[in-house]
């Protein structure tokens, strides 16, 4: 296990500018919106956004010299600028496993390699577990396992305890009483045709509360941004397990045995706690796990985001993206 001091390694790329943007029609209703930028004859990586809901943006593109790396970057079902916003149905894990590969088929992708956080990094694992032969590797950045202790830590208890005023606020949103299960109203709530923002306004500033290190008025503002179609989907998802395989993501790392990946954690990430990456580290021989000092959750807290530069860098200069 690597430990990255903040003063190493490399700063974000430049901001590339797209050269190919398009949506792709999956079905179901559903029209992804998919967009290329750097090397048109590089090495495919294609970027799993979080949420589920959160959405791609520019920014995303920043990890990846763009000398070297065809970056792909993609909506999934309801979410940024895909098309219907936040609609939920047809819209499992399954649907999106099955949309990334229809993508690497348009896209005539052989091989590539899976830059995801968050929710992108269940995502990307249970798309390498389907398909194994078309990934040349990972880097992951807070990971999310999906289990039903990891949702209830940020929706039920657990993060509650370390925020419990922005905790209160979140309760307060939906009226919860003493007993009652604030996640079960908010599913309730933000499931209706007619959403009340405010609902889902109240969704992302608990989520944006806990995802960095200090607070940080641009994630705030960014969560607010976005905060209709990720508190419709995240509630939708985390209701329903995030619609994962029997036994968990664990239970199916056999398929990914062969599989190179770097894995990047900030120690005190109150999103998705730390022990998630040591539990998928320890099930994913030949995995890399880097902890980050000085970093919470989100992946613009600036140690984290050289951490990443420097695995994907890695990945460039040794040919494991190849």
């Amino acid at each position: 296990m690597a430990d990255l001091t903040p003063s190493s390694r490399h700063a974000l790329y430049p901001v590339p500018a797209p050269w190919d943007q398009r949506w792709l029609d999956v079905g179901d209703g559903h029209r992804l919106y998919v967009e290329q930028s750097g090397n048109p004859r590089g090495e495919p990586v294609l970027v799993v956004h979080g949420g589920p809901g959160g959405g791609c943006s520019p920014r995303m593109r920043r990890y990846f010299d763009p000398r070297h790396w065809r970056i792909i970057l993609f909506d999934q079902r309801g979410a940024g600028q895909s098309q219907p916003l936040g609609r939920l149905q047809a819209n499992t894990t399954p649907d999106l496993v099955a949309d990334m590969e229809r993508l690497r088929v348009a896209l005539g992708v052989d091989r590539w390699l899976l830059f995801g956080g968050s929710w992108g990094v269940t995502l990307a694992l249970r798309y390498g577990q389907c398909h194994p032969q078309r990934v040349t590797g990972m880097v992951l950045r807070g990971a999310f396992l999906c289990r039903q202790q990891d949702i209830d830590w940020l929706y039920r208890e657990g993060a509650s305890r370390v925020f419990p005023e922005a905790w209160a606020r979140f309760r307060e949103a939906v009226a919860a009483g003493p007993e009652e299960d604030a996640l079960s109203l908010y599913y309730q709530r933000l499931a209706a045709d007619d959403v009340d923002r405010s609902v889902a306004s109240a969704w992302a500033a608990w989520e944006a509360a806990c995802a960095t290190l200090l607070p940080s008025p641009g994630v705030m503002a960014s969560f607010e941004a976005r905060a209709l179609a990720l508190a419709r989907i995240e509630s939708h998802y985390f209701m329903a397990g995030g619609f994962m395989p029997e036994g968990g993501l664990l239970a199916q790392m056999a398929s990914l045995a062969g599989v190179p990946a770097h894995i990047v954690h900030g120690r005190y990430d109150m999103v998705c706690p730390v022990d998630q990456a040591w539990a998928l580290h320890q099930a994913w021989p030949g995995s890399q796990l880097t902890v980050v000092p000085d970093a919470g959750h989100s992946a613009t807290e600036p140690s984290l985001e050289r951490a990443l530069v420097a695995a994907v860098a890695d990945f460039a200069h040794s040919g494991d993206g190849a």
